[in-house]
C-alpha cells in the first residue's frame, strides 16, 4: 500500500487516518503474518486506529530520518518541526524491529532522539535509547542488477574508444534541491573554470526537478556553457540515463544530506569512480581515497579546493580512475539479510 509522495507535513501525520478509514478493507483483507512499513508511516497511530493490526509483528524501515535533515536556510528555515520527529520516534517504539539503510542513518536518528528527549520537561523514560538500540540493525537498500550490467556496457564502450580522444566525464546525479549542495557544486565548477580552463571535461548535471529550483543551477549552466563543458542537463529518460551512467568517468556529490546515496551507488555499480564529501553516509560505503574534505558552515573554500584538486588529478592522469567493487550491496548479496530479518520477525 502506498500514498502519493506529496504534501509532506500532511502525509506523515495523516497517513494512519487515511489508511484506517479510507482503506480499512484492504488493511483487513487477510490475516497478515508481518507488516513491513517505511518510517514515514505513523505506525503507532495506525495500530491504535486499527486494533486488529496491533499484535501483528512489524518491521519499520528507515531510509531517512527527520532528525538529520538539513534546514533550508535559503528559505528562512532555521529549525525543524518536532511533529515529524515524534511520529518517527513513536513508530520506532511501536515496531518490533527497526532497520536502517546505513550506520549514519541509525546513529543520527539515535543522537537526534537523545537530544530531543533531553529537551522534554518531565516524565521521560530513561531507557528509550537502549530499547531502540536493542531492536535496530543496518541493512542497506539493495542495488538493482541492471546497474551492475551497465559495467559490461562500459567495457564495450571503452574498447571502441581511443584513449587519446577521451575527456574527463563527470556526473552529478541528484535531486535539484538545496540539501544536495548545488551552491557547492557551483563553487567547484567555477574554481575549475578559473584554475584549469583548458582541461577537457564534460559535466552531466542530471536529476529530478521540482517547482522551485535553486538559483545556483542557472548560474552553473552558464559557467558550463561558457567553458564548453556542458553535457546532459536535467531529468533524463531511463534508457538515456543508463547510457550516461555507463559512459561517465566520475560520479561527483556535493550533498549535505544523503542517508545512503543510492544515486551514487548506482553510478559506482555501473563503473563510475566516486568523488564524495567526507560526510553523511558516504564514509559508511567508501574508503578515504574516494572522499574529499568536508567543511561545515556557509563558507567552504577548503572543501572546494579539495574537490578541485582531486578532479584535476583525475583529469591529468596523476590519479587513475578506479571504481571500487560494491557487489556486497547487490540484491544477491543482501537477500539473505532481509530474509533473516523477516523470518525472525515472523517468529515473534
Amino acid at each position: 500500500m502506498a500514498l502519493p509522495a506529496r504534501f509532506f507535513s500532511w502525509r506523515i501525520r495523516g497517513n494512519a487516518m487515511t489508511w484506517a478509514f479510507a482503506n480499512r478493507a484492504a488493511l483487513l483483507a487477510k490475516p497478515w503474518d508481518v507488516i513491513v512499513a517505511t518510517s514515514m508511516v505513523d505506525l503507532a497511530t495506525l495500530k491504535g486506529l486499527v486494533p486488529e493490526l496491533a499484535h501483528v509483528p512489524t518491521l519499520l524501515y528507515f531510509h531517512e530520518n527527520q532528525f538529520s535533515y538539513p534546514a533550508n536556510t535559503a528559505a528562512g528555515q532555521t529549525v525543524h518541526s518536532i511533529e515529524p520527529q515524534m511520529v518517527t520516534l513513536y513508530g520506532a517504539l511501536a515496531a518490533n524491529q527497526v532497520v536502517f539503510n546505513s550506520a549514519h542513518n541509525q546513529k543520527s536518528f539515535l543522537l537526534g532522539v537523545s537530544a530531543l528527549l533531553k529537551k522534554l520537561p518531565d516524565h521521560v523514560p530513561g531507557d528509550i535509547i537502549e530499547q531502540l538500540e536493542e531492536k535496530s540493525q543496518v541493512i542497506p537498500v539493495p542495488l538493482e542488477p541492471s546497474c551492475f550490467e551497465l559495467a559490461k556496457l562500459r567495457a564495450a564502450l571503452n574498447k571502441n574508444q581511443s584513449s587519446s580522444a577521451q575527456e574527463l566525464t563527470i556526473l552529478w546525479n541528484h535531486r535539484w534541491e538545496y540539501d544536495k549542495g548545488p551552491e557547492r557544486l557551483l563553487a567547484i565548477v567555477t574554481a575549475l573554470a578559473q584554475q584549469t580552463p583548458s582541461m577537457h571535461m564534460r559535466f552531466h548535471i542530471v536529476g529530478q526537478q521540482f517547482r522551485q529550483v535553486p538559483a545556483a543551477f542557472s548560474q552553473l549552466k552558464a559557467v558550463l556553457t561558457e567553458q564548453g563543458w556542458l553535457g546532459e542537463w536535467g531529468f533524463l529518460p531511463l534508457q538515456r540515463y543508463h547510457s550516461v551512467l555507463a559512459s561517465s568517468d566520475i560520479v561527483l556529490s556535493t550533498a549535505l544530506h544523503d542517508f545512503q546515496g543510492l544515486a551514487v551507488l548506482d553510478a559506482v555499480a555501473a563503473g563510475c569512480t566516486p568523488l564524495l564529501p567526507k560526510r553523511v553516509a558516504y564514509p559508511d560505503f567508501f574508503s578515504a581515497e574516494y572522499l574529499y574534505l568536508s567543511e561545515e558552515g556557509a563558507t567552504y573554500s577548503n572543501e572546494t579546493s579539495s574537490a578541485v584538486k582531486a578532479l584535476v588529478a583525475y583529469g591529468s592522469g596523476v590519479t587513475a580512475l578506479n571504481a571500487p567493487d560494491i557487489t556486497q550491496y547487490s540484491w544477491r548479496a543482501l537477500t539473505q539479510q532481509y530474509q533473516n530479518a523477516i523470518h525472525q520477525l515472523a517468529s515473534q
